[in-house]
Parts: structure tokens; C-alpha cells; sequence
């Protein structure tokens, strides 16, 4: 089964249930008067997310999906085959050890998932886990960091093992 960030949105989007909403907040009338928030529950997780921000509602939408589906790579775990490699995405976007994604990124999700996933295969040990993965210590460091409740989790499941407690660089 692939962890529920891997998921495109439209497949994602038929195990949530949607709360159109209305938020106070900048934008007029037309943000008090429609209701263009969007609140998004992952119904086999209950994992929430929500966007108000825009005034437009499938704008909301297009950004509530992206942080759920960020809040699942998080906050939810999947077995992982640590003999099988890092997945062809992952490859894409890890060259000659570094990884490139920008945090806004559609893949960005799915690789946090990924390491995490593998992280927690590896008994959250970096250098491990990034040897996995292809990428070196560092660079799986600061591309959680990008996270920061990503690198929170990697920190606390650390903490909890009796290991050391990394430092945001």
C-alpha cells in the first residue's frame, strides 16, 4: 500500500471528507460572504489540513491538499523494503548524494514520507537511513529541516532511543 503522500491529489482526495468554510481575516466582503476556507480530513488517519488564506476556493483547495498531504508524510508511517532501494523519484531528485527539491514542490511531500519512513526502517539512525536513500548524513539532515515538524519527529523518536538529539544547522 503507498503512504497516503505518494498519492496524486485526486486520489488522495477520495479518502477525505471537505468543510467549506468561511474565515475572518483580509479580503472584504467576498471572504466574509463566501465560504472559500477549505478544511480537509483524511478519513482512514484523521489527519487535518486547512487554507483561508486565498479568495478563491479552489485556489484553498490546491493548498490544503499540498499541506495534507505534507502532514501525512509526518505524521504517518509506512513499512518500507530498506533491500529495495529508494524509489525512482527519490533518485530523480537525489544527484551525486544531494537532494534537490524545493520545499513547494509537488514531489516535496512524498520524499519527506519517504525518509521518514525509511528513517524509522533504519531505528532513526541518519547516517543509515541516508546510505538507503543514496545521500549523505547532512544532506538527509537539512532536508528535514526543511520540515521543521519533520525534524521535530526525527529529534523525538532520536530522544526516546537514547540517541543524540540533532542541531538545526
Amino acid at each position: 500500500m503507498p503512504h497516503p503522500a505518494t498519492l496524486p491529489a485526486e486520489s488522495l482526495l477520495k479518502d477525505c471528507s471537505v468543510e467549506r468554510t468561511r474565515r475572518s481575516g483580509p479580503g472584504g466582503q467576498h471572504r466574509n460572504k463566501v465560504e472559500t476556507a477549505i478544511v480537509l480530513t483524511h478519513l482512514p488517519t484523521g489527519v487535518q489540513a486547512e487554507a483561508s488564506e486565498r479568495r478563491s476556493q479552489p485556489e484553498n483547495m490546491a493548498v490544503a491538499t499540498f499541506r495534507l498531504r505534507v502532514r501525512l508524510a509526518v505524521e504517518v508511517r509506512s513499512d518500507v523494503d530498506l533491500d529495495a532501494g529508494p524509489s525512482e523519484r527519490w533518485r530523480s531528485r537525489c544527484v551525486q548524494q544531494r537532494i534537490r527539491v524545493n520545499p513547494e514542490h509537488d514531489n516535496f511531500p512524498a520524499m519527506l514520507a519517504e525518509a521518514l519512513d525509511t528513517l524509522a526502517a533504519c531505528d532513526w539512525d541518519v547516517t543509515t537511513a541516508a546510505q538507503k536513500l543514496g545521500c549523505s548524513a547532512s544532506q538527509l539532515g537539512k532536508f528535514l529541516q526543511l520540515e521543521t515538524p519533520a525534524f521535530t519527529v526525527l529529534n523525538q523518536q532520536r530522544l526516546s532511543r537514547g540517541l543524540h538529539v540533532l542541531k538545526p544547522r
